[in-house]
């Protein structure tokens, strides 16, 4: 577990592939374990730790996982989750396919099928589907491969690998979403680069950036771009 950011009201990890935020029928130990045991341990806190998760990543997706310490930390970021202005939520995803436009704005309908725990965009609206929208840019090509910049606008389950699969893009080792082979880890090119905000408590400026993981070639050459850099 890494640390990327923390005071008194947050603490935000780089999360790794594989990894899981919350506790599902695997019973395999969380992110919010790890942290906790952490704060735990670093501040010598007796009894229980408190912390609020107000946002989640996919299970083979990395990067930053932002957590509250105090409950009314978690109480706004609650509500700046739900506000797609409040903040700004920005991810590299590597694609096998190139877009038809350098850069666009996808506006979908999404709805899940809990049966098979997976989404589908469209666009056509159907029911208990809702809205979902985001922005790329297409910022590097290596070999086979091509680096899009994502732009969250909404936070739809598995909304990027949905959207982004509805007009041909397949994220490398998405086998759920049409990539024609998988990743060594289990894991997806798809990582939760940067998240910038007003501070829920403080009311100051926040920027976090996450490193995506070491030791994948792909992701490796990629951070070394010059225009990538934060």
């Amino acid at each position: 577990m890494q640390v990327i950011y923390e005071d008194n009201h947050l603490i935000a990890v780089n999360k790794a592939c594989g990894e899981i935020v919350q506790g599902d029928k695997t019973g395999d130990e969380t992110l919010i374990d790890q942290v906790k045991a952490y704060i735990k341990e670093k501040y010598n806190k007796p009894g229980d730790v408190y912390l609020g998760s107000p946002h989640r990543l996919d299970r083979p997706t990395s990067g930053i996982v932002l957590f509250a310490r105090t409950s009314k930390a978690l109480t706004r970021l609650n509500e700046m989750f739900q506000d797609k202005e409040a903040i700004k939520k920005t991810y590299w995803a590597v694609v096998a396919e190139l877009p038809e436009e350098e850069e666009a704005t996808l506006e979908h309908y999404l709805w899940k099928d809990e049966t098979k725990n997976k989404s589908f965009a469209s666009k056509k609206q159907k029911k208990g589907s809702k809205l979902c929208s985001l922005s790329y840019v297409h910022k590097a090509t290596l070999n086979r491969y091509h680096l899009l910049v994502v732009d969250l606008q909404t936070g739809r389950h598995h909304q990027i690998r949905a959207q982004l699969h509805a007009i041909g893009c397949h994220i490398k080792g998405d086998l759920k979403y049409g990539s024609d082979r998988s990743n060594t880890n289990g894991g997806i090119h798809l990582h939760a680069r940067k998240l910038e905000f007003i501070h829920p408590i403080k009311k100051v400026p926040i920027k976090i950036v996450a490193r995506p993981p070491k030791g994948d070639a792909i992701w490796d050459e990629l951070i070394l771009i010059k225009d990538l850099k934060e």
